[in-house]
């Protein structure tokens, strides 16, 4: 004996009653010894089938851990049953396993020899499967016959109807409780009386009947199909019906088409082909023969393909090839004639188009195909030139509205073509109504027969942009034709040029002004020390004033010459915000003097750049010494250095002055235009071509009232 049958044998002995056990394993159902404590002791061979385990592992398990899927209550109701000693029949849900539940019938009954309680259990997952399958499918049948398209009738050997489905109703047009005990023959015109005779023989036989039969509808009478069948349902049979008045109808009218085909077919001017698989001509009009040159009994001989052009029969083979996947295709092929006449023929093929034969429609267009091919080569030739222009081309209607416009034109005013077709120039060029300058355009246009007229637009982002239209008028077919050129950069270097021109001039004045007034400067330097020294300090506050004035000539005199020559530049490793720290040192007590407090942010780790620090720190101290200048009530300059994203270096300069206003702040770095009443316009001209020299850019942000910004870039090393 093994231990595992020892310890079963002594378990036993101590919770399970003797004749417990023999009425457990006397039972041929499945069935559990349980405790008091509520565990199994005991379980016969039927139990552990059942539960596809061993009685080692059933042994001192609680009995509802077979119960897990069951709601707590019911358990718990289980529990007090075996207690009070009733008995108790259910069905419920038992876990063989974590995936797998059964469903069983129970029977808790208490032993009458020990404290011991009985469970009897019983699979029933296979019954009630079965049971769920057999509702589902009377709930399928009932909704096939209530929901069938198909009318369905039961009724007895005698004809009497016993039920009907709604397709019925709607059929005979009437509801289903005024059709019910109603016999069938009611239903069916007199003259069809001897058909529901038949039917009722051949049931009488458990035979099925088919065909067709007439059928009352309120005022009209309807054509049914029926297919009968004996003892469906105890003595009832059915009859399923389908409405074909509509089918017979169309096969009348079939009938009357095929008339009318056949004398269409043979008087149409079009060439009609009828041909098989094979591509065979298996009949053709009269139109076919003129075309193709031959007899009918030539042509009937021959296949489509025969009559094609060599060079063309790759092409007529992937025409073939679409038709197959199609089933239907329309194309143009140039046949050769019996009389080696060259046609150019467009055809319509059709798979199975008439009585399952395959149906090709030939016209002869090689006139019309001759012209085409002159119109396309040169509506070719004129839209490369037109999409390939480097100008915008437009073409407008004589109401100015847009008809067509090549790429260019959407490169230059960054609209889409689909959104400028069809509207008006004046809504695309933002042009006001009344115009006067776009009126006098446009009565020149009228009048001379071109015109020309510059329109300046703006960007949402405040860009300047000049473009210019030059239009000829009904150059053809009325329309006008319009060419549009961005002459923003043309415009801007002209502007360049000027300001070069400026440049020049003030160079050379600069120089010559430099030189001319730092030779008597000199002099009067001397003297006024001289005279300082001699006088002594009753008058020392006039001289203080005069050698003030005497620095302040110096330093326009020193941007003057910057103008007028270059300056001996070194290049090298520059660290930005060492340079900033010591230009905000450096202007301190300037700020101080004027309520400013500074508030500084820089980027840690900010890289170098290769610069010459002395320039870079002249253009600081313009634009903050600008800026302290400007805050005549105080306040805070905001100085920030970081990097960018796009390889350069942010230095932006923030006041709280009064702003400044757009059309002066395009003139900001010209020679003498200054906001400032004792300015020049030299110092921001200076920083501005400094900054140019650096291959850095200068952008000035400014609102009236709240400030101006600085954002000056720098290149990274």
């Amino acid at each position: 004996m093994t231990n595992s049958s020892e310890l079963e044998k002594e378990l036993n002995k101590e919770e399970c009653h003797p004749v417990d056990r023999e009425i457990c394993l006397a039972s041929p159902m499945p069935m559990f010894v349980i405790n008091k404590e509520l565990k199994i002791v005991f379980a016969n061979e039927e139990a552990c089938q059942t539960l596809e385990t061993s009685k080692e592992r059933i042994a001192g398990t609680l009995f509802s851990n077979f119960f897990s899927s069951v709601p707590a209550p019911i358990v718990a109701h289980y529990q007090e049953v075996m207690e009070s000693g009733k008995n108790l029949e259910d069905e419920t849900l038992m876990n063989i396993s974590d995936k797998k539940i059964i469903h069983i019938e129970l029977l808790l009954k208490k032993s009458t020899i020990s404290p011991n309680a009985y469970l009897y259990f019983k699979d029933v997952t296979a019954l009630k499967e079965k049971e769920r399958k057999d509702h589902m499918n009377v709930h399928l049948l009932s909704n096939i016959f209530q929901n069938a398209s198909e009318g369905i009738v039961l009724f007895d050997i005698e004809g009497n109807i016993n039920d009907v489905n709604q397709a019925f109703s709607s059929q005979v047009g009437l509801e289903k409780d005024e059709i019910t005990n109603r016999n069938i023959s009611s239903f069916i015109p007199e003259n069809a009386h001897y058909k529901v005779e038949k039917i009722k023989e051949l049931i009488a036989q458990n035979k099925k009947a088919r065909g067709e039969i007439p059928i009352k509808k309120s005022h009209s009478i309807s054509i049914v199909e029926f297919t009968t069948s004996p003892y469906v349902h105890h003595k009832l049979h059915m009859a399923i019906l389908r409405d074909v008045t509509e089918k017979r109808q169309m096969e009348i009218q079939l009938k009357r088409n095929e008339e009318l085909f056949k004398g269409l077919f043979e008087e149409a001017i079009d060439a009609i082909v009828l041909w098989d698989q094979d591509g065979r001509v298996l009949k053709a009009n009269t139109s076919a023969l003129k075309i193709f040159e031959c007899s009918l009994s030539e042509l009937l001989s021959k296949r489509i393909r025969d009559f094609v052009y060599p060079l063309e029969s790759q092409k007529f083979d992937l025409v073939m090839e679409q038709l197959n996947r199609s089933g239907a295709v329309r194309d143009e092929v140039l046949f050769l004639m019996p009389n080696n006449q060259l046609k150019h023929l467009e055809f319509t093929s059709k798979l199975h188009s008439v009585d399952g034969y395959n149906m090709t429609i030939f016209r002869n267009v090689s006139e019309r195909y001759q012209m085409e091919k002159e119109l396309r080569e040169s509506e070719e030739r004129f839209r490369k030139i037109f999409e390939g222009s480097l100008d915008g081309l437009i073409l407008t209607n004589h109401n100015y509205v847009v008809v067509d416009a090549n790429p260019e034109v959407s490169k230059i005013i960054d609209i889409e073509k689909d959104h400028l077709i069809g509207k008006d120039v004046r809504e695309i060029l933002n042009i006001e109504p009344g115009e006067e300058s776009y009126d006098e355009y446009l009565q020149q246009l009228k009048e001379d027969g071109q015109a020309t007229f510059l329109k300046t637009l703006t960007s949402h982002r405040d860009k300047v942009q000049y473009i210019e239209l030059s239009s000829k008028y009904n150059l053809l077919s009325n329309l006008n034709l319009t060419i549009i050129r961005d002459i923003t950069e043309q415009i801007e270097m002209q502007e360049q040029l000027r300001k070069s021109d400026t440049l020049s001039v003030v160079g050379e004045l600069a120089a010559g002004i430099a030189h001319e007034i730092r030779n008597p400067m000199t002099a009067l330097k001397g003297f006024i020390q001289l005279l300082e020294n001699s006088v002594g300090q009753d008058h020392e506050m006039y001289f203080n004033v005069i050698t003030s004035e005497f620095q302040r000539i110096e330093s326009i005199i020193t941007e003057f010459l910057v103008l007028a020559k270059p300056q001996a530049i070194q290049y090298q490793e520059t660290n930005l915000i060492r340079i900033m720290k010591d230009t905000v040192e450096l202007l301190s007590a300037q700020a101080v003097m004027h309520n400013v407090q500074y508030e500084e942010s820089y980027q840690a780790d900010l890289p170098t750049i290769i610069a010459e620090p002395n320039q870079l720190k002249q253009v600081f101290i313009n634009v903050i010494k600008n800026a302290i200048e400007v805050m005549t009530d105080g306040g805070f300059i905001s100085i920030q250095i970081q990097e960018t994203d796009d390889e350069m270096i942010h230095i932006r300069i923030k006041d709280q002055g009064g702003g400044i206003s757009k059309d002066k702040i395009k003139k900001l770095g010209e020679p003498f235009y200054t906001t400032k009443e004792r300015g020049t316009g030299l110092g921001l001209m200076v920083s501005f071509k400094i900054i140019k020299e650096h291959k850095g850019i200068v952008q000035v942000e400014s609102i009236v009232g709240e400030g101006t910004i600085f954002h000056i870039y720098l290149p990274k090393s």
